[in-house]
């Protein structure tokens, strides 16, 4: 083909693209909407939240959150849902709207809480009671995310790593907490809804906590298929419990055999039971239980927050004779083993039953019972509380 051909085929290709184009003028402009200028969530001076959503075709719209029972919205000639909760206790809290059924985030909030199935909107009230947790300025650490292999699990995992202000600035070792999370969270959720980066700032800030790594692995593992579903409050059957244990057994070796390895590989930090802590918020807190009655060497200090053993007392002292058999051992390597629950949680009663357990044996600990029920409301309190305990 001559080069004047292939030149004549460009000029025409190039007219039907400007023909075929569309010009500024005849491309449709989007109008504007209530949705350009909506805000929401809106924080008020009294605490009060306003919550709004621009959906003019919805027949019925509520918000759902931890501040209490859900709020029924109410459209405006506009199009736009709107709701007003509260006054709230500055904290930090999560929602979700149901729109006509469909739960979604606020698509005016970029603030989210990354979940394993779900994803729910944040909102942050500033004030004097959350001050523990809020965005201080102090010098803060970084929070990192690290890929590792789990031979465990033949499987690319991720844990969440705190590294104390000034690590990069000097050649110190550090002591490892090792946090985990709940069911339905993954290692993003003690940094997100958790806000432990923010809370270690300040206690570290205010010298009221040990400078420390904090370790945040994913706890959620695949479930098996021979594992029932057990409603919330249901009592477990003997063999949800038994199966339970095994399935807990799997996430302590992980954590032993890959996450501790490699966190003491790739990091700055000291080794030894007296130099590391494990704590866990509800099935994080049965994997802590799974780690210390299975290896009470291993960790220093122990939170069981919000957790209960699984089965009878006498099944669950029965699965784990070697370790109550072991009071002296347990005692001498255990400096803290603190076990805090909410006096509307409904593992309560599990959470007792460990406490008696313990003292039957003589396992030195200290039993918690603070208000609320099961929710991060919670839990931030029991890490804020925990911390300043550690490697003292």
């Amino acid at each position: 083909m001559t080069r004047q051909r292939l030149a004549g085929i460009g000029v025409v290709f190039g007219v039907l693209l400007l023909t075929a184009a569309p010009t500024a003028a005849q491309r449709p402009r989007r109008g504007p909407t209530p949705n350009d200028t909506l805000v929401s969530p809106e924080i008020l001076a009294d605490h009060r939240v306003t919550f709004r959503l621009y959906a003019p075709k919805a027949s019925h719209v509520t918000v759902s959150g931890d501040f209490g029972p859900a709020a029924t919205m109410t459209k405006d000639d506009n199009g736009v849902w709107s709701a007003t909760v509260g006054p709230l206790t500055p904290d930090v809290y999560s929602y979700n709207f149901f729109v006509d059924g469909v739960k979604t985030v606020d698509p005016k909030n970029h603030l989210i809480k990354p979940g394993i199935a779900t994803v729910d909107s944040m909102v942050f009230v500033a004030g004097k009671e959350a001050d523990f947790e809020d965005n201080k300025e102090v010098p803060h650490g970084e929070v990192r995310q690290v890929w590792y292999r789990s031979s465990t699990l033949n499987a690319q995992r991720r844990m969440h790593v705190y590294t104390p202000p000034g690590y990069e600035d000097n050649s110190e070792r550090y002591p490892v907490f090792y946090l985990l999370h709940g069911a339905g969270d993954d290692d993003s959720g003690w940094s997100t809804i958790g806000r432990a980066g923010f809370i270690l700032d300040n206690l570290i800030a205010q010298k009221k906590a040990k400078p420390m790594l904090v370790v945040m692995p994913n706890g959620s593992l695949p479930r098996p298929a021979n594992l029932p579903r057990r409603a919330p409050g249901a009592p477990p059957s003997p063999d949800f419990a038994k199966r339970m244990a095994e399935f807990q057994g799997l996430f302590v070796k992980e954590l032993l055999h890959d996450i501790v390895p490699q966190v003491e590989k790739r990091f700055r930090v000291q080794t030894g039971a007296a130099n590391r802590a494990l704590a866990g918020l509800s099935m994080g807190g049965g994997q802590t239980l799974a780690v210390v009655t299975s290896h009470p060497d291993q960790f220093g200090y122990i939170g069981v927050w919000s957790a209960a053993i699984f089965g009878s007392p006498e099944d669950y002292e029965k699965r784990n004779a070697t370790f109550f058999e072991s009071a002296d051992k347990v005692n001498r390597t255990v400096k803290l083993f603190s076990i805090s629950v909410g006096d509307k949680d409904f593992l309560l009663a599990g959470s007792k039953n460990l406490d008696e357990l313990l003292k039957k044996h003589g396992i030195k600990h200290e039993f918690h019972l603070s208000s609320g029920g099961h929710t991060w409301i919670n839990w931030r309190h029991y890490l804020n509380d925990f911390a300043p305990q550690l490697f003292q």
